[in-house]
């Protein structure tokens, strides 16, 4: 069941937590090219903000504050769904003001210390988290940061270079930014700044804060431009699949989606479609997501003769969901009898239409164990399926 996320405003009041996270998620993304705000696209088969949010549930802040656009409840309810601790509200103009009123928002809670983290970097590492965390019971604040490996230089009129910068004393700073929260709230609203302030580091600085540099992680890169989404997942992925069921007197009998007239039919808790199954096991292998069993368990009752087109056409859902589109399926049905090839183009046709594409992109072939094993004896019927799945 998925945890309601709740949408607060400054002034409330809380349980108290240790350390709170601060996800600043209320730009246009505009740069990256996607159809919606970049933190609200998908990354890695996730919602980009997802990754983040998840990841300091995972290492227990609470409460984990997400600052969204105005009027993007809706995809932030949708993205973060089922995550513990969460919560939302709407951020201001600019950066800044989205994380001082996030931090007016925390206050409710009275936390030790926050972590506030740009949603375009989708992944945190715990051992960052550890470093930030241990920097700040020396400092008010802690962020992390990596050398420059590339030469600089200022630029000069005309696009003509100028003088060289000594790259030795520069670092990059990234996000999250970890400070004692009484400190980098003060910080805040002693802002004076006439521009928007990059980091909150920036803000901590003018308030006289001493910030502890820590080594950061190329991981946690932001995502900016619409190749960092395109070059996030493989090109192409593949998946096997294998399945058996038992042969019994008085079933019905499916293969791929087709009800086939036999003496003997398949015994399972659904419609034993040895078939659909393989390819359903083998669509899921390849996005990582686990198999058949997890997301149909034949302990729950609604699964109980259940047509197996229902479970490949969840199967395809998740495919899409995670960015890819089936390249081609190609399914081999083991079994002495009944025949398979008068049935063969209904079969694909049938698997085809489930799963909404070309039937050039599917191929059912069927073979025998020339009467040895437990299909050679008319036991039961195997399946296999191997599929590939290409990057959309």
């Amino acid at each position: 069941m998925s945890q309601e996320v709740s949408h607060i405003r400054p002034g409330g009041s809380e349980t108290r937590g240790a350390i709170a996270a601060l996800v600043v998620a209320a730009g246009q993304g505009l740069r990256a090219g996607q159809p919606l705000p970049k933190q609200f696209a998908r990354w890695r088969g996730k919602p980009v903000v997802r990754h983040s949010v998840a990841a300091f549930a995972a290492a227990g802040c609470n409460p984990i504050l997400v600052m969204i656009p105005e009027g993007a409840e809706a995809a932030a309810q949708e993205a973060l769904a089922g995550i513990e601790g969460v919560r939302l509200a709407t951020g201001g103009a600019t950066r800044q003001q989205s994380v001082a009123q996030g931090l007016e928002v925390l206050a409710g809670f009275a936390p030790g210390a926050v972590l506030i983290h740009d949603a375009a970097r989708p992944i945190v590492p715990g051992h960052v988290l550890e470093r930030l965390l241990e920097a700040l019971q020396r400092r008010s604040g802690a962020i992390p940061v990596l050398p420059v490996v590339d030469s600089l230089t200022h630029a000069g009129p005309d696009d003509l270079m100028g003088s060289p910068a000594a790259r030795e004393k520069l670092r990059r700073v990234q996000t999250p930014q970890a400070f004692r929260f009484d400190a980098i709230l003060a910080a805040h609203r002693a802002w004076q700044g006439t521009l928007d302030a990059g980091d909150d580091a920036q803000v901590a600085s003018a308030s006289g804060m001493e910030i502890a540099l820590v080594e950061g992680d190329e991981t946690l890169h932001k995502l900016t431009y619409a190749s960092d989404f395109a070059a996030s997942l493989p090109l192409v992925r593949v998946g096997t699949g294998y399945d058996v069921h038992r042969l019994e007197e008085g079933e019905e009998l499916w293969l791929c989606g087709i009800r086939i007239e036999h003496t003997h039919g398949l015994s399972g808790h659904s419609d034993a479609d040895v078939a659909i199954h393989a390819l359903v096991d083998a669509m899921l292998g390849a996005i990582g997501a686990g198999d058949i069993g997890q997301h149909f368990p034949p302990s729950e009752a609604r699964w109980k003769g259940a047509a197996s087109d229902r479970f490949l056409a969840h199967a395809g859902s998740l495919v899409a969901e995670a960015g890819y589109a089936l390249g081609n399926a190609d399914v081999t049905i083991i079994c002495e009898a009944p025949k398979i090839g008068p049935h063969r183009e209904a079969m694909r046709a049938r698997l085809a239409e489930i799963l909404g594409v070309d039937i050039t992109s599917i191929s059912v072939k069927a073979t025998t164990t020339e009467k040895l094993g437990f299909t050679g004896r008319r036991e039961g019927i195997a399946a296999q399926a191997a599929v590939s799945l290409t990057r959309v």
